[in-house]
């Protein structure tokens, strides 16, 4: 895990190496901030979705003061609306390890389904057609939402906006949603066809 890490921040260091200001990169699942601090350091624009209320105070409190990022306390996803949000069986014993499991997806391991919050769901499909449409493209688009990845991504496919996002990294978490590793593994052997490798990467970490 720790070997996978420090590979997947290698990287994220590259991508951030090819990254300039006036470049717009998008941070689903940024958590306490970690990787939204290391593409602001670019210049480049940055939006920042966090939906657990925890996590958002964290990241708030470590990026709300620079001028190009935007921080936006909501999950993302195919649809709009409001949506549960579940953490993990430990959330009360360490809220800030346990928030970066908090997800929108019934049946996950380890996840306590009583132990939930309301929260903001953004129609990701819009926000990616108005930014495509008005910047041309979408330097870099990561994703770690805690298998809420799965829709969502098939939803950008069906809908062809992933050709116009230079590079997209992806945390996919199908070994928490057994009843959804078929689905995972024919995206991902569609993807594997379609999509270059250096472009959407879904191995990141």
């Amino acid at each position: 895990r720790n070997l996978r890490h420090a590979e997947a921040m290698g990287f994220l260091k590259g991508v951030t190496a090819m990254l300039k200001p006036g470049d717009l990169a998008l941070d689903c699942g940024a958590n306490v901030g970690v990787v939204s601090s290391l593409l602001a350091e670019t210049g480049a624009d940055v939006i920042s979705y966090e939906p657990d209320p925890y996590a958002f105070a964290q990241l708030n409190a470590a990026l709300g003061d620079r001028q190009n990022v935007q921080l936006v306390n909501a999950a993302v996803g195919a649809s709009s609306g409001t949506v549960r949000l579940m953490r993990a069986s430990n959330f009360d014993d360490d809220k800030k390890s346990a928030s970066v499991k908090s997800t929108i997806v019934d049946g996950g391991r380890m996840i306590a389904a009583e132990n939930y919050v309301d929260v903001k769901l953004l129609d990701f499909l819009a926000i990616l057609s108005d930014e495509i449409e008005n910047r041309g493209e979408i330097a870099f688009v990561k994703m770690d939402i805690e298998g809420a990845e799965l829709d969502l991504l098939e939803a950008m496919d069906a809908a062809d906006l992933i050709k116009d996002i230079r590079c997209l990294v992806v945390e996919t978490h199908e070994r928490k949603f057994a009843e959804l590793r078929p689905r995972f593994r024919a995206l991902r052997e569609a993807f594997s066809k379609k999509y270059p490798v250096r472009q959407v990467n879904l191995d990141w970490i």
